[in-house]
């Protein structure tokens, strides 16, 4: 059975970075990290589907500590791969990692202030040990995403695809494309698939905010050019944080004006003639669901070019041959692609278990985005749903090392938020995209002060996660009560 002082479960660009951070703030500590699957990646190993990429710039959804060089602030999937996984080997990272190890279940023991963790591997059950469990795992399944029950599916006599899963040998050149959906990844898809198949159809329920940016960033690739690279990218990087922060504060404060500012601008984009209204506007407020950005406009490009085209429908049932719609109209396909979403999962589905009792977190309280009630020595990363995920997991790390260093220099073994009197409780996110609103049962609440409020903010968590004292008044720290075998 092998003992580490910190179990690290997930090796895509959250994990990788907690390496890091543990190894630059925490040098003295033992880790390893749990990686389901056969590779450094995550998110950017799993995802294979065409034009895949990000929907945050590089410049914020990069580490705080490398800085991203490429001249494209809106990059593709490929590169961010490369990214994660040079900053790996540079740090050194990857002999810590056990590939193929998929965590069941974790057992914490407050007598030895352990976790006993176990995974299975090669069909085997494999257990390891920890002092502090730090689950950067990501917030969905990887083994399937989220694809509705659409009637008749069974008679349709193509190719029905998700994007979690792109068949390496699936060729769409000349084809007739649906793609279903009409989030991040459809408006990705759909540009990309029109550069070769005969025509590609986004089929919407209902439309989403999109937003064209352009794939470099001027300003940061000519401070790159008259800058060190850490100094050019600490610019930009603030820079981003701080517009991306203002138009959130504005949405917030005047939706509807924010509203108008971009519809109009996709009416510039598609010309006086297109129906904006019934393919672009929305139903509810910008950032009540996350905004689709697309580079260089390319999804408006498209549809001008008449590669592609929106449809904003209902489906009524597939057919052999396509999709019929509610309002009588068909839609001929030869594959059909379901871009319908993920699967939501907290801690990738792991049983938590403390001193016996089998823990339910959607019961317990959010600790600074990050911890549970009355769970100890277990953290887990989560990104913004306005901001880059990056942003958040940084901070995330850092306050994990901050609280290692805290229980080493007061010889305190275990820390555990606590719940102190009544409180008024709300949903984990405020947000009513349709993975979300279908899972968030299953995680937890938060509150409506500190330090169980959680703060889609990067500067309100930056002074709470960096700067805001460890011992609060709510963390409870101890000491275990028994010396354990491994110990003695």
């Amino acid at each position: 059975m092998e003992h580490v002082d910190v179990l690290i479960v997930g090796a895509g660009l959250s994990g990788i970075g907690a390496a890091y951070h543990l190894t630059r703030n925490c040098p003295g500590k033992s880790y390893a990290i749990l990686e389901g699957r056969a590779a450094i990646g995550g998110t950017w190993d799993l995802f294979r589907y065409p034009g895949i990429r990000s929907d945050s710039d590089m410049y914020t959804l990069g580490y705080s500590f490398k800085p991203w060089k490429a001249a494209k602030a809106i990059a593709d999937g490929p590169s961010i791969l490369s990214y994660v996984r040079e900053t790996a080997r540079e740090h050194d990272v990857e002999r810590h990692i056990r590939f193929n190890h998929l965590v069941k279940r974790a057992r914490w023991s407050t007598e030895t202030a352990t976790w006993t963790v176990e995974a299975e591997h090669d069909g085997q059950t494999v257990t390891f040990t920890c002092g502090f469990l730090y689950m950067c795992a990501g917030y969905y399944r990887y083994s399937a995403g989220y694809t509705p029950d659409f009637p008749g599916a069974e008679r349709f006599k193509g190719r029905i695809v998700h994007p979690q899963h792109w068949p390496e040998d699936l060729d769409y050149a000349g084809k007739k494309v649906v793609v279903i959906g009409s989030g991040a990844t459809a408006v990705t898809l759909v540009p990309e698939m029109a550069k070769t198949a005969g025509h590609v159809v986004m089929l919407q329920r209902s439309p989403t905010y999109v937003v064209s940016r352009p794939a470099e960033d001027g300003v940061a690739n000519w401070l790159r050019s008259k800058l060190p690279a850490m100094t050019a990218y600490g610019i930009t990087r603030w820079k981003n944080v701080l517009m991306q922060m203002l138009f959130f504060n504005l949405a917030r404060k005047k939706p509807e004006k924010i509203k108008q500012q971009l519809l109009g601008l996709v009416r510039q984009h598609l010309g006086p003639d297109y129906d904006v209204e019934t393919h672009f506007t929305p139903r509810y407020n910008p950032w009540d669901q996350r905004l689709c950005l697309v580079p260089d406009a390319d999804l408006f490009d498209s549809i001008k070019a008449g590669t592609s085209s929106v449809v904003t429908d209902h489906i009524e049932t597939f057919t052999e041959s396509g999709i019929q719609l509610t309002s009588g109209k068909t839609l001929d396909a030869d594959i059909i692609v379901t871009a319908t979403g993920l699967q939501m999962q907290l801690l990738s589905g792991m049983e938590v278990v403390v001193d016996g009792k089998v823990a339910d977190l959607s019961q317990s309280m959010s600790y600074k985005g990050m911890m549970f009630s009355d769970v100890p020595n277990l953290a887990s990363a989560f990104g913004y749903t306005n901001a880059s995920w990056t942003l958040k997991a940084d901070l995330t790390s850092e306050y994990v090392c901050r609280l290692l260093n805290h229980m080493s220099r007061t010889r305190t073994d275990y820390c555990a938020p606590r719940v102190d009197g009544e409180m008024e409780v709300a949903p984990w996110l405020d947000f009513t995209s349709g993975y979300v609103t279908r899972s968030i049962g299953q995680f937890p609440k938060q509150g409506l002060r500190k330090p169980w409020k959680v703060h889609q903010n990067y500067a309100l968590d930056l002074a709470a996660l960096r700067l805001g004292k460890v011992e609060d008044g709510v963390m409870e720290f101890g000491r275990k009560t028994r010396v354990d075998a491994r110990a003695a």
